[in-house]
């Protein structure tokens, strides 16, 4: 069972993810509406994964992808982006600032789970 922080401005896309990571394993989550909220919940204390959106008000996903990478405790813990953004440069951008995995939305649940899975193992 892992500790996971999802972080999406929009209530409907973190309930969703939160109700699959439930289905798949009982994961304690925490949720966070921008980036700057995420970066409070991972200055508080400590997750295993961390899924966020891309396109967020505040702070956005690489601006806290790069923020989380930051902090010495955050350096090995996987970051996921679950957006619809899927170009090659904007995943380019997202690997430099040491984002693990893309996930397209609309997301396949199944495939959701999977990925957790893999990136927690």
């Amino acid at each position: 069972m892992a500790n996971i922080l999802i972080v999406d401005d929009s209530n409907s896309m973190r309930q969703m993810v939160s109700f699959t990571l439930k289905q798949a394993g009982g994961h304690t989550l925490t949720e966070s509406a921008d980036g700057q909220q995420g970066l409070q919940a991972v200055k508080s204390q400590q997750f295993d994964l961390i899924i966020t959106d891309m396109n967020m008000p505040n702070m956005d996903g690489m601006e806290f992808a790069k923020a989380v990478r930051a902090r010495k405790e955050y350096k090995f813990t996987p970051i996921l982006v679950l957006t619809t953004e899927s170009s090659p440069e904007v995943k380019q951008q997202g690997r430099e600032v040491g984002v693990t995995g893309w996930i397209v939305k609309p997301f396949n649940p199944d495939q959701l789970g999977t990925v957790v899975k893999k990136v927690l193992a």
